[in-house]
């Protein structure tokens, strides 16, 4: 439990980008090597586009705001992927994938660079490597719980303890944890357009008709969800496009 307490000390660190410390326990190296075969995995089941003319809006978009995001250290990308899903995401490696519908739903470049801006921020504020840390501290929390619980009269219930400390750490940290990402993300996405020149506000009302477009039926309660509620999140964004 000793090695345990030390290594999340020595893992933690303070983001320039958020301004909060973090527990960081994995290397940006071991990251980017994840994502390159996470990649080659992604575009194997879902093809990009074959309009180059589609890829090519997207890149343009998304130039500005990379060089804004000033990470030379990642060959930034973005890949427009035939799906009709409303969806976008960001691999450690700089790669952004962005599915057709979440395009097609969009009315403005601008709105294409929220949804852009937003998934550059979660690699400018580590979240990637955070989660899979908090992950690998909470896989290790379970382990050294069900040694203790194994020996004497408690074996019986180790398991049990396990699952049961699995289960609060995942809507404990996790979860919330990943709800914090997704607003933080979207701060840092309205600082990034408004230094590539783009119209941040795009932001509230792209995220207006993503709410009005998904079917409240199918959204999970927001203590269950890894986003944030959509009323609650365009409110936050009202708020950095006021900042900004």
């Amino acid at each position: 439990m000793a090695a345990l307490a030390a290594a999340g000390l020595a893992g933690c660190s303070q983001n320039a980008e958020t301004g909060r410390r973090q527990l960081v326990v994995v290397s940006d190296a071991q990251l980017v090597e994840m994502a390159n075969a996470s990649w080659d995995q992604i575009v194997a089941a879902t093809p990009p586009v074959r309009d180059p003319a589609v890829q090519a809006r997207l890149a343009r978009i998304g130039r500005p705001l990379a060089r804004a995001a000033n990470r030379p250290d990642l060959s930034w990308s973005f890949t427009v992927l035939d799906s009709p899903d409303l969806n976008a995401f960001v691999l450690p490696n700089g790669r952004v994938g962005f599915f057709k519908g979440l395009l097609d739903l969009a009315r403005s470049d601008d709105e294409v660079g929220s949804v852009l801006g937003h998934e550059i921020g979660h690699i400018l504020a580590r979240h990637p490597a955070e989660r899979v840390s908090h992950q690998l501290a909470a896989q290790a929390g379970v382990t050294l719980a069900q040694l203790f619980m194994s020996g004497g009269d408690n074996a019986q219930y180790a398991d049990e303890v396990g699952a049961a400390l699995g289960l609060g750490a995942q809507f404990g940290v996790i979860l919330p944890y990943a709800r914090s990402h997704e607003l933080e993300a979207d701060r840092i996405g309205v600082s990034l357009m408004r230094k590539a020149g783009m119209n941040p506000a795009a932001a509230v009302t792209f995220w207006e008709r993503m709410s009005r477009a998904a079917r409240s039926g199918d959204q999970p309660p927001e203590v269950l969800s890894t986003h944030p509620a959509d009323g609650r999140r365009i409110e936050e964004l009202k708020a950095a496009v006021a900042e900004a």
